[in-house]
C-alpha cells in the first residue's frame, strides 16, 4: 500500500496557506516554490481541495483561503479530497491460477481482512487534524530560528 504524494502535498498547501495567507497573497506559483513542484500539479490539487470545500480560490488579488477552522479539518478530509483510488487501498493481483487452491481462494480469504485494515486506517486519519500540523510547524519554525 502506498498513498500518493498528493496527500502530503495537499497538507503542505493547507499549512502554507494558513502560515502565509494573512501576510501575503498565496498563489499556485508561490505554493509550487515552497513545495518544489510544478504549478500545474498544485493547481490540480487546489481544485480538488476547492471541490471538497476545504479552500476557496479568489481570482485576481484574492488568493486562497481555508474555509473552516483548522481543528475541523481532519487528515481524512484531505485524503478524501485528493486521493483518487481511495475506495480500495489494497489492490489484488490479477490472473491467479484457478487450479491452485491458494490462487483460487486468496481473494476471498483476504478481502474482509483488508477492508478492516482500510477502515482502521480511515478511523486513524480522522484523529489527526490540520491544526496539529500547523501548531507543530510553528514550533519547528520557532525552534529552528533560534
Amino acid at each position: 500500500m502506498q498513498i500518493s504524494t498528493k496527500f502530503t502535498i495537499a497538507i503542505h498547501i493547507l499549512a502554507a496557506v494558513e502560515y502565509f495567507g494573512k501576510e501575503e497573497k498565496v498563489t499556485s506559483d508561490f505554493l509550487a516554490s515552497s513545495i518544489g513542484s510544478n504549478p500545474v500539479i498544485i493547481r490540480n490539487l487546489m481544485s480538488d481541495l476547492r471541490n471538497a470545500g476545504l479552500i476557496e480560490i479568489k481570482r485576481g488579488p484574492g488568493g486562497i483561503a481555508i474555509t473552516r477552522p483548522l481543528d475541523q479539518i481532519t487528515f481524512l478530509d484531505v485524503y478524501e479530497a485528493v486521493e483518487k483510488n481511495k475506495d480500495d487501498l489494497f489492490h489484488f493481483h490479477e490472473n491467479t491460477n484457478p487450479l491452485c487452491p491458494v490462487g483460487k481462494n486468496i481473494h476471498s480469504a483476504l478481502y474482509g481482512k483488508l477492508q478492516d485494515v482500510q477502515k482502521d486506517f480511515e478511523e486513524s486519519l480522522k484523529k489527526h487534524k490540520l491544526s496539529d500540523v500547523v501548531a507543530d510547524l510553528h514550533r519547528e519554525i520557532h525552534s529552528s530560528s533560534r
